[in-house]
């Protein structure tokens, strides 16, 4: 399975890469194929829009994203989780993502909303 990761990038020191290649190499090491944006290098002249159009691309040919904290305040990750999901590709909070077994996403107890994990 192919994952997308998402996140902040812009106005954040070092673009948030750091983040970005940290998550990477932790989905990586759980068995997952990983498209990580804060790979992607345009240029010193690339515009947001031109990141944005590279980094569309390669989410739309993965099985999912993950998306990192922080991702709610960014202006590019909403898009790509907004387009993702209605798409109809399932999306994850990265760190909720602890396997991956028999082709699917192992996902941790705190997926679930407080009163299903009091019953779990």
């Amino acid at each position: 399975m192919k994952l997308y990761i998402s996140g902040p990038m812009t106005d954040l020191p070092e673009l948030n890469k750091p983040a970005f290649h940290a998550e990477a190499a932790r989905l990586r090491a759980l068995g997952f194929e990983v498209e990580n944006p804060a790979l992607v290098e345009l240029g010193p002249d690339a515009t947001w829009l031109d990141y944005m159009r590279v980094d569309i691309k390669l989410a739309v040919d993965c099985d999912g994203i993950a998306m990192l904290p922080g991702w709610e305040k960014s202006r590019g990750a909403p898009i790509e989780r907004n387009l993702l999901h209605d798409l109809g590709l399932p999306v994850y909070r990265a760190s909720t993502i602890v396997g991956f077994a028999a082709g699917m996403v192992v996902l941790s107890a705190d997926v679930l909303a407080p009163a299903e994990a009091e019953a779990a």
